[in-house]
């Protein structure tokens, strides 16, 4: 199977919904955070490892103590993707902070502070 193919991209995506239903209803490690999401998931063309890429609304602290607590429920988690997923291959599961979401809205803060200070001082100028 190719990285690129229907195919891959089905599984992607089927391994990210069951990831984010498995992480939202079925771990009940106090160190997960409430609001983690599953952002994406990346299976390999084999289907042997897997990529999940996960947001944690959060400071770092709890962002770091999420991934611990879904690196230590990897084996319920892997159990509960191939029970309800119909492969061959359960992929070994590999969690990834993905800092894109926070990095978007810190880009987004910045633009409006600079947006803001360039529209007061067009209003000066005119009058």
């Amino acid at each position: 199977m190719r990285k690129r193919s229907i195919k891959n991209t089905r599984v992607n995506t089927e391994v990210q919904r069951e990831l984010s239903n498995i992480i939202r209803g079925g771990i009940k490690d106090p160190r997960v955070a409430p609001w983690t999401s599953v952002v994406a998931a990346e299976v390999a063309p084999d289907l042997k490892t897997c990529k999940a890429y996960i947001s944690v609304l959060g400071d770092a602290h709890a962002q770091e103590e999420t991934i611990k607590g879904l690196q230590s429920a990897e084996g319920y988690i892997r159990r509960e993707l191939a029970r309800t997923l119909n492969m061959r291959n359960t992929p070994e599961i590999k969690f990834v902070l993905d800092q894109s979401i926070e990095y978007g809205v810190n880009m987004s803060r910045k633009i409006d502070e600079v947006t803001k200070g360039m529209t007061t001082e067009g209003d000066t100028d005119a009058e």
